[in-house]
């Protein structure tokens, strides 16, 4: 037989079951042993049985489609892109079409009446389309925590973030690593609250400085140069600088051959002489925004929504200005460690390629969208919060010390 002429009937007579538990038993409904399921699936499989996808939505009386909110920043975003790629893959298996909303999202009325559920990845307390999706009237799944005041998500899929730059925190001072920097996100997204925080009990924890810096959510190459810049101008003993947003490690990169930074393995003598130069620059002032200091923890929050065209602004001045070439910030080859919180193009093409947490974006979107289907299927309850699995790929940018 072929998919196109297999039909319930065919798949109950080859398990031995009824039609009705064969439909049953596909769609996740009604009261089948769990063996009696795994038989009809396996049967279904094995002959090729498609469900016929207009029939299923007439019985159902739904639409066949669900939708995808992703941040404004996202269609340059290498990570959101896998992520959707992944998501639209997942719900395809369950019969379902994936449809892309706007930034800006619609009335949620409106949004309820085209889907049966939705996805929204990131969502950010400052977009103002957020409550109102939550407020659709249909199933919702988050990628991540919502923090605002809005109506709680029917589940969410969770990455543990701050377990995530605790790994990258330890790995760089392993690799001898003593001021480390995080260019942190700003707005109050689960993930970017998640950073600047760990960032501070990390370091509390530990009786490191670890130097904060906020660039907008989603910043760009440039972007990151210049906060790079202004960071090692103001502070020569950050031997480590970790980049939160997504494609910005390059910007990193550059600013760190400009000012004569060598990326990679630091040595024991280029550690001492980076922090003479910083003492040389009354390094001070910059200790100021250390996470860890008598000002540390949530300085990013102020940022709004952390959108695009934010700016690049940091904290705690000192010499050098963003974008400027400034004084030399250390002796020329003192090493710098170089990381990021996201993997992706920009990391692993790099030169050197840069360490980074792969969040495994493809399986992420394909969790957010299993959720969705299995609450809508009724094969998991709502409140289901399901976790999400991350990695460390290390790379050249913090080699070991030869």
């Amino acid at each position: 037989m072929t998919s196109r002429t297999v039909t319930l009937l065919d798949v109950a007579r080859a398990a031995g079951v009824s039609k009705s538990t064969v439909s049953d038993a596909l769609q996740g409904s009604g009261r089948v042993a769990e063996a009696t399921r795994d038989r009809v699936r396996a049967v279904a499989e094995e002959l090729g049985y498609r469900p016929n996808s207009a029939a299923r939505r007439l019985r159902r009386a739904s639409t066949g489609a669900v939708g995808l909110h992703l941040p404004a920043t996202a269609t340059r975003l290498d990570y959101y892109m896998n992520l959707a790629f992944g998501a639209v893959e997942r719900a395809q298996e369950d019969g379902l079409d994936m449809v892309l909303l706007a930034p800006s999202g619609a009335a949620g009325g409106r949004i309820a009446s085209r889907v049966d559920g939705l996805l929204v990845i990131d969502p950010e307390p400052g977009d103002s389309a957020v409550p109102e999706l939550l407020d659709a009237g249909v199933p919702v799944v988050t990628g991540e925590r919502y923090l605002g005041p809005a109506t709680s998500p029917s589940g969410a899929v969770v990455c543990d973030n701050a377990a995530s730059l605790t790994a990258l925190l330890d790995h760089v001072t392993e690799r001898g690593a003593r001021r480390p920097a995080l260019l942190a996100p700003s707005g109050s997204s689960a993930w970017a609250t998640a950073l600047r925080a760990t960032a501070g009990s990390w370091g509390r924890a530990h009786g490191v400085a670890v130097t904060l810096r906020t660039v907008p959510f989603a910043a760009t190459p440039a972007e990151a140069e210049a906060a790079t810049r202004a960071l090692l101008a103001a502070d020569p003993a950050v031997d480590a600088v970790i980049c939160a947003p997504d494609g910005s490690a390059p910007g990193v990169l550059r600013a760190a051959a400009a000012l004569g930074r060598k990326v990679g393995a630091i040595s024991a003598s280029g550690a001492s002489s980076a922090h003479e130069a910083s003492e040389a620059h009354g390094a001070s002032s910059a200790s100021e925004t250390s996470c860890g200091s008598s000002r540390n923890g949530r300085n990013g929050g102020s940022g709004g929504s952390g959108r695009a065209g934010e700016g690049g602004r940091s904290e705690g001045g000192g010499p050098g200005s963003p974008g400027g070439t400034g004084a030399a910030t250390g002796p020329a080859g003192a090493g710098l460690l170089v990381a990021s919180c996201v993997d992706g193009t920009a990391t692993r093409g790099a030169e050197p390629p840069v360490t980074a947490v792969d969040l495994h974006p493809t399986a992420y979107g394909r969790a957010c969208a299993e959720l969705l289907c299995d609450i809508l299927a009724g094969r998991a309850a709502p409140d289901t919060v399901r976790r999400h699995s991350w990695s460390l790929e290390t790379r050249a940018s913090t080699e070991s010390p030869g």
